[in-house]
């Protein structure tokens, strides 16, 4: 995550961020990365080892921000999964680009801080008492949804606030 990285390492996951929340993950390129930070790409080299490395970072940034997301919600109404849905929905769909870098390929859990993807998991796998196979459930939901709303899927009459309510009222037990 951030806090272990210099202050130069940050600005350069910051820039990242941005180039990524702007023009989606096929324009982050160590190239274009540079050039947003007015370097040349090889300086980017003596911070990151390659491209996953700041990767890494972003996804380390979306988990971070999902677990602060949904501990907040979990704080404001404990053991509500729609509560718990509507929040990770609306955070996803703030950041459609971040999300998809980070959900769309295998997860690099041994390069994230050690923690940070139970962190996230956990104010699901408390509403759902403890079963695991349950959250799996209602997470597998979610992001389904979420990703087939962020590229466009559903139809343009589709009552997607009435898909969620029905596909989370399946788990309620």
């Amino acid at each position: 995550m951030t806090d272990r990285l210099t202050p130069r390492a940050r600005e350069i996951v910051t820039a990242a961020r941005a180039l990524l929340e702007e023009a989606g993950p096929d324009r982050l390129t160590m190239r274009t990365l540079a050039d947003r930070l007015g370097i040349k790409a090889p300086s980017l080299y003596k911070h990151f080892p390659d491209k996953h490395a700041v990767e890494v970072e972003l996804v380390a940034q979306l988990l971070t921000e999902t677990a602060e997301v949904l501990e907040a919600v979990e704080a404001r109404a404990p053991g509500s999964l729609s509560a718990l849905a509507g929040a990770y929905r609306g955070h996803a769909l703030a950041h459609p680009h971040l999300y998809c870098l980070a959900t769309e390929r295998p997860l690099p859990r041994e390069s994230l801080p050690a923690g940070l993807e139970d962190r996230a998991a956990l104010p699901l796998l408390r509403a759902c008492g403890g079963d695991l196979d349950l959250a799996r459930a209602v997470w597998a939901f979610a992001h389904g949804m979420v990703v087939l709303e962020i590229h466009g899927r559903f139809p343009p009459d589709a009552g997607l606030d009435a898909a969620w309510k029905r596909g989370l009222s399946a788990f309620h037990p």
